[in-house]
């Protein structure tokens, strides 16, 4: 094991809540930075997890904690466009303006290596089939424009001792401990379960998808490799391209022909397709795990009680729970 203590900031999240689950399963021992707004009960007590309840906008609380970690992961942010135009001073607060003081408190702490989630949102519309890393950026929104800059900053600090990796996950989807119910996949899949119905807004567009369990292995992949193969590299993370229409016809081929699909007019044109073939090239990493995959994790989930009230419970929907705590 190359490294040993790993901080991950947004640690109880969707994402971070599996991801640190694995580490610890690895032997890691993990620390977690995390507002925990969603509960702390998502992630399992361990001798080897310390859970800090904070906020990365806390330089002194990042100054305490960040020393004598091998790796950081940061994954904590208003994730998504609506939630960030929820509150979009509070958005550029954690999304951007905290970002250069904590990969700067990072590398001057001894941090090794420095991984950070940005998103496919970055490229916008493109027209290309298959939109990979060395294209131009052209972010439509503040969310994606703060992370296209925050891309900007931790490449500028790259150095033989301090690895920045920047991953452009596609959208993830399927079950984790810290649930979200707002993201296509999985959205289709709580409404055709609950309500055997499905809203499909316009349906052309493309959306790219990966499973959970492969974002989670994506990550495992870029702290297990070597230096020159990973510093200052940029690396897209998804799996199957499809329209939103297809997403919904698979979600309704998995849970049920009864399952009705509305479709909708939508002003919404964002679509684009993005290429992972640089992160199977140079890191051998495939995803294993489909879109079909995902939405039977969720079928087995509703179907054990493992979500209860999952149309009306705002711990499963980032802008209702925002909205609830009034969070700044």
């Amino acid at each position: 094991m190359k490294f040993k203590k790993i901080l991950i900031t947004g640690g109880a999240g969707y994402v971070g809540s599996l991801l640190t689950e694995q580490l610890i399963n690895l032997g890691y021992v993990v620390t977690v930075l995390d507002l925990m707004i969603y509960g702390e009960d998502v992630l399992k007590k361990n001798k080897n997890l310390n859970i800090v309840k904070g906020d990365i906008r806390d330089q002194n609380l990042l100054n305490e904690i960040i020393p004598s970690h091998d790796v950081v992961i940061h994954l904590a942010c208003i994730s998504n466009d609506p939630s960030f135009e929820l509150n979009p001073t509070l958005g550029k607060s954690i999304n951007l303006d905290s970002f250069l003081p904590l990969v700067q408190i990072s590398k001057n702490s001894g941090v090794k290596r420095f991984i950070y989630a940005s998103s496919s949102s970055v490229y916008g519309i493109k027209k290309e089939q298959d939109v990979h890393e060395d294209m131009s950026l052209n972010p439509l929104t503040d969310y994606s424009k703060y992370k296209m800059e925050c891309e900007k900053i931790i490449l500028k600090f790259k150095s033989e001792d301090f690895v920045p990796i920047i991953i452009r996950p596609a959208t993830v989807c399927g079950y984790s401990p810290r649930q979200r119910l707002d993201v296509v996949v999985n959205i289709f899949a709580n409404l055709g379960y609950n309500n055997r119905e499905i809203k499909v807004f316009g349906g052309e567009q493309l959306r790219p998808n990966i499973h959970i369990k492969d974002m989670v292995n994506a990550y495992l992949i870029l702290l297990q490799s070597e230096d020159k193969k990973v510093s200052g590299e940029i690396f897209n993370v998804g799996y199957e391209n499809v329209s939103v229409q297809d997403l919904a016809k698979t979600t309704k081929n998995v849970l049920g022909d009864d399952i009705k699909l509305k479709n909708i007019s939508s002003d919404d044109n964002r679509s684009y397709h993005i290429s992972s073939k640089k992160i199977k090239d140079v890191l051998e990493f495939s995803p294993k795990y489909t879109i079909k995959n995902a939405i039977e994790d969720l079928k087995n989930a509703f179907e054990n009680k493992l979500l209860p009230n999952s149309l009306e419970d705002e711990k499963y929907f980032n802008i209702k729970k925002m909205q609830k705590i009034k969070l700044k």
